[in-house]
């Protein structure tokens, strides 16, 4: 969610914020002028209470002379007084009034309002779509080229992951499909360990490497933290609404990263300026419906409905560069990651056309995958800014000065965190270019020498 008196100030950076997200810069225009009709309706309503508060110790007032007063003096009093008694039901009637009109418009408002995407970035190449996204650098493992082929760097001709999974035992779609339907998977044996080798692995480098404090995110969620994530509305298409809600008043869904839980444990707190960031990882089980994808990368394991993450965020001050300084650290534990799986990798500089509503920036890493002869998404890094954290209500008492040992010194003012999120592993995604890159010429698959302690010492698959 933006910031709406930035809005308000600085209108045209909002319309051309839209425009180069491929959105509608009217929308803008419709906000305001909703904005505007409501803005005088909320001001007489705090002038009737202001109104009613008065009337209320005139009365009082009056009452005390009253008892003391004879005469003429007392008649007036006494007429005065049945003229305050009769405005409170008059302010009633407007109030009502003016409450409908207030309530309408705020919903107008508030629907326009959480349709507002943040504007990129200025550093950020304004696009299209993905196919506008540029190369910021790439990654190669000693002796692999992604641009000779690799028959002619391993001698062998290489079998892609659905094959060479199904050939060993690993994998198993048909059955998958009997149970859950299109784009559903069955990973068997080591095709199993092999996922949550992965998954331990880039978990365990999080905490005891990065320091990350370990969450379980719940992968089931209120539809207040999708639309404090910013999942709603934009990409609801994307979520798997629960059809029978516990009746208790609020609507679930089924989580397609573990951001959502992560962000919303800490949604309308105020924290200490001297306990962030926060820094928090987990494991969680995702499910997207892929809607718009028929016929897209419908063979495998690359697009699928359920999947599990190790997801990377961080809560901190409202402070652009310490918020690009993470940016650049949660991307570098990434690539310290691929590095060590050696794993063919590239960054890609995302344009404004692909960031979607929610990000200031965001940068993807694409690893190397034989089958596709080119990089597939295995990463995105996003930061925010306070759009999140404005949303879901998460704030922090910022000092004026510093901090006084536990306390916060005063003239301190809350403000709204900023939010990053990235990837750490997705799974079975990222099998694709382990097993393909790994793959041997007799069909087997070893086993990265970083996940090795992770499958019990296991050097081969098959």
């Amino acid at each position: 969610m933006i910031d709406l008196k930035d809005l308000r100030d600085n209108p045209d950076k909002y319309r051309t914020g839209a425009a180069n997200k491929n959105g509608d810069p009217a929308a803008i225009d419709r906000l305001l002028a909703v904005d505007a009709e409501l803005r005088p309706l909320q001001t007489a309503q705090q002038q009737l209470t202001a109104e009613k508060n008065k009337i209320g110790k005139e009365i009082g007032q009056l009452a005390g002379r009253l008892k003391k007063a004879e005469g003429d003096e007392k008649a007036a009093l006494q007429e005065q007084m049945q003229k305050l008694q009769a405005r409170p039901n008059e302010i009633k009637s407007e109030e009502a009034e003016l409450a409908g009109k207030v309530s309408e418009l705020t919903r107008q408002r508030d629907e326009l309002w959480l349709d507002v995407p943040q504007p990129a970035d200025p550093d950020v190449p304004v696009g299209k779509s993905a196919d506008d996204n540029v190369q910021l650098s790439t990654w190669n493992p000693d002796g692999f080229d992604p641009t000779k082929p690799f028959k002619d760097q391993k001698g062998f001709e290489p079998k892609d992951h659905v094959t060479l999974m199904g050939d060993l035992g690993l994998l198993d779609f048909d059955r998958a499909t009997k149970i859950s339907g299109a784009r559903s998977y069955v990973l068997k044996a080591d095709g199993f360990r092999l996922h949550q080798a992965v998954l331990r692995y880039a978990f365990d480098t999080m905490v005891t490497e990065n320091g990350f404090t370990a969450l379980s995110a719940a992968p089931l969620v209120r539809d207040s933290c999708m639309v404090g994530t910013g999942f709603f509305p934009h990409g609801r298409d994307q979520v798997y609404d629960i059809a029978n809600p516990t009746g208790e008043g609020y609507g679930q869904a089924l989580t397609g990263t573990g951001e959502v839980g992560l962000m919303a444990y800490h949604m309308d707190e105020i924290i200490d300026e001297k306990d962030l960031p926060l820094c928090y990882t987990t494991v969680s089980t995702c499910f997207r419906r892929e809607a718009g994808a028929a016929g897209k990368d419908t063979a495998g394991l690359y697009r699928v409905h359920q999947f599990d993450k190790v997801e990377q965020v961080v809560i901190c001050r409202a402070d652009e560069e310490e918020s690009r300084k993470w940016h650049a650290k949660m991307i570098g534990f990434v690539e310290s990651l691929l590095q060590r799986l050696e794993l063919p990798y590239r960054l890609l500089q995302c344009c404004t056309g692909d960031l979607g509503p929610k990000n200031a920036d965001m940068i993807d890493i694409e690893c190397w995958m034989p089958s596709r002869q080119g990089y597939g998404e295995t990463h995105s890094a996003s930061r925010l800014y306070d759009y999140q954290t404005r949303r879901l209500n998460i704030r922090y008492k910022q000092s004026q000065g510093g901090i006084i040992g536990s306390g916060i010194i005063p003239g301190a003012k809350n403000v709204f965190c900023h939010s990053l999120n990235n990837t750490v592993a997705a799974s079975p995604r990222l099998l694709i270019p382990i097993v393909e890159m790994y793959q041997t010429p007799d069909g087997t698959i070893a086993v990265p020498p970083a996940l090795q302690p992770y499958m019990g010492g296991q050097d081969t698959i098959g």
